[in-house]
């Protein structure tokens, strides 16, 4: 490797790396299935070793102390999902290596409208443990039905001579494990060498990074690149690079695709782009959680708010998955309850910085815009709470991502069930911007009274994600759902992006991921017609042994063990 690319950027360091990745191009396209299960073994090992130290340096540049049990969110969207996501991918390597059926062990299911879905997690008794009570399935697009499904999974493998390609991976700032992650998608599902250009915001992790994937940068399948704009814009025009991944915002992809300026928006505005290579992105957008009036008892009341503040506030709400917009019932007595409790919940939180750029000017554009925000916390940028924002207006909140700590209400009438879901969807899809996530809160009651309202919703919600009792988030830790928008966007209307990562089961047409979860944490789950292990999830921003929880995650998935899961399973019921 050339070295990292500090200060004024090096074009000849970069010609030199990306020249030596076109040079590897079609060796590693046509690269055996054992050496790249070889490889990916290795990454998990190293992942392993360096996992402390990248938690450290993470908890350290979020200003997280030594010892919060905040810190286990950066295990869990840090090397723990690397870990679990490339072991996942080297697992479908072995089926194809040996011939076994991909979909072995993951029922399908085909829907009354046709559709096929294949739920892919749990896969075995440890998940099923491990986040007791969730399921996920990947619904297809129309057109994939049971006879011609296999056909449409890991069809680079199909091919008889793949030529071999050049990707170059914008990583994000924000979660550790989505660079890395994306680089392990571009190789593997792909074929393809990458260059993984870190973001100013992390790229202290670019040195971890680079000692988990030696065994691929010495074999001359990846690089990294370091430094600002400039060097961003140099790579993706470059001539030696084939195609680009990337995730941020959709000024950046406009950009990239169009140009900046006067000319940059005529041109988007006529479709006239001034990039001509494959281009797919994970854009953000924002984020709904509908919330379905029922029987909720002050329990229930409670653990939501939990919920609902982790959608927003997990790693100090710098998602691109963050809840943004609550929609409430109208008359449901619940409601003005469940807002009262979301403003406990967040003055007994810990306190940490907001360390993402820009984040103190955009809370503050949001604050003036609204006329009933008022901030949650003393904090110098503070959580910010929108109220009763009109369902019909043109609200910033609707429109803009906040990237920060702001979370705001809306109410629709809910003269019944039905027709309240159906509002929220409509309100959901048509006046809010993005399509990467979506979460619905049911009591179980009201779920099985109206089972068909809710499935219905959840089939109409146009998001990549749909959760119904939990968190879209927990999608990005499951490395054979799907991860990405919504499919349909046009280049010059992209919304949250186009294409999806992690989707260690290589599907080529999936439509979206579907989480469904336990709505209560044991023991009332059995008062509810439910039954799951632990009594709060581990990625609460409330769950006091997440880092202990978090580690032992990482562990577990490095060198799985019964002891292990053990040590897991003993610290969540602590939580």
């Amino acid at each position: 490797m050339d070295g990292r690319y500090i200060g004024p950027m090096d074009t000849a360091a970069i010609d030199r790396d990306l020249d030596t990745l076109s040079r590897n191009a079609a060796a590693w396209a046509r690269t055996s299935l054992d050496d790249k299960i070889h490889l990916l073994e290795r990454l998990v090992v190293r992942a392993d070793r360096m996992a402390a130290d990248w938690v450290s340096a993470a908890a350290a540049a979020k200003g997280l102390p030594e010892g919060s049990p905040l810190v286990g969110e950066e295990w869990m969207s840090g090397p723990y999902a690397l870990i679990y996501g490339a072991t996942a991918v080297a697992e479908t390597l072995e089926r194809l290596a040996t011939g076994r059926d991909l979909l072995e062990g993951f029922p399908i299911r085909v829907g009354p409208d046709g559709r096929v879905s294949v739920q892919v997690y749990p896969k075995d008794l440890i998940e099923r443990l491990l986040l007791s009570g969730l399921t996920a399935e990947v619904r297809m697009m129309e057109g994939v039905d049971t006879s011609n499904l296999r056909d449409t999974m890991a069809t680079f493998y199909r091919q008889e001579h793949p030529q071999g390609t050049v990707t170059l991976v914008l990583g994000a700032g924000n979660i550790a494990s989505i660079a890395p992650l994306d680089l392990v998608t571009m190789l593997i599902n792909r074929g393809s060498v990458a260059m993984l250009k870190m973001n100013p915001v992390n790229d202290y992790l670019g040195p971890i990074f680079e000692d988990i994937f030696a065994p691929f940068v010495d074999a001359g399948y990846v690089r990294f690149a370091y430094g600002g704009s400039d060097v961003g814009e140099y790579l993706v025009r470059h001539r030696a690079v084939d195609a680009v991944h990337m995730t941020g915002s959709a000024r950046t992809h406009d950009a990239i695709v169009y140009g900046t300026g006067d000319d940059g928006a005529a041109r988007k505005a006529a479709d006239r782009p001034i990039f001509d290579k494959p281009l797919t992105s994970e854009l953000g957008g924002v984020g709904p959680t509908i919330v379905v009036p029922g029987r909720w008892s002050d329990a229930d009341l409670r653990f939501h708010a939990e919920h609902l503040v982790t959608q927003k506030l997990h790693n100090s709400g710098f998602n691109c998955i963050a809840n943004q917009v609550i929609v409430l019932p109208e008359g449901w007595p619940g409601s003005e309850r469940l807002v009262d409790a979301i403003e406990r919940v967040v003055s007994g939180l810990e306190p940490r910085p907001a360390y993402y750029p820009g984040a103190d000017e955009r809370v503050r554009r949001f604050a003036e815009t609204h006329p009933s925000a008022r901030a949650l916390t003393d904090a110098a940028t503070p959580v910010t709470l929108i109220e009763n924002v009109d369902p019909g207006s043109d609200a910033l909140c609707f429109s803009d991502e906040a990237f920060g700590p702001v979370l705001a209400t809306t109410t629709l009438p809910a003269p019944d069930v039905g027709t309240y879901l159906a509002a929220a969807v409509e309100f959901a899809n048509d006046r809010l911007s993005g399509t990467l996530g979506a979460n619905v809160l049911v009591h179980p009651r009201t779920l099985r009274a109206e089972a068909p309202s809710v499935e219905r919703a959840i089939l109409d919600l146009r998001y990549g994600t749909v959760a119904l009792n939990t968190w879209t988030g927990v999608g990005f830790l499951l490395p054979r759902a799907t991860w990405g928008a919504f499919p349909g966007h046009r280049r010059n209307d992209i919304q949250s992006g186009v294409g999806v990562v992690h989707n260690a089961l290589m599907f080529e047409r999936p439509e979206r991921t579907i989480l469904r979860g336990p709505f209560a944490p044991a023991p009332r789950t059995f008062l509810t017609g439910e039954f799951h292990v632990a009594p709060k999830p581990p990625f609460f921003v409330t769950n006091r042994q997440a880092a202990v929880v978090g580690e032992r995650l990482t562990r577990h998935a490095a060198n799985p063990s019964w002891l292990r899961f053990g040590g897991i399973i003993g610290a969540a019921l602590r939580g």
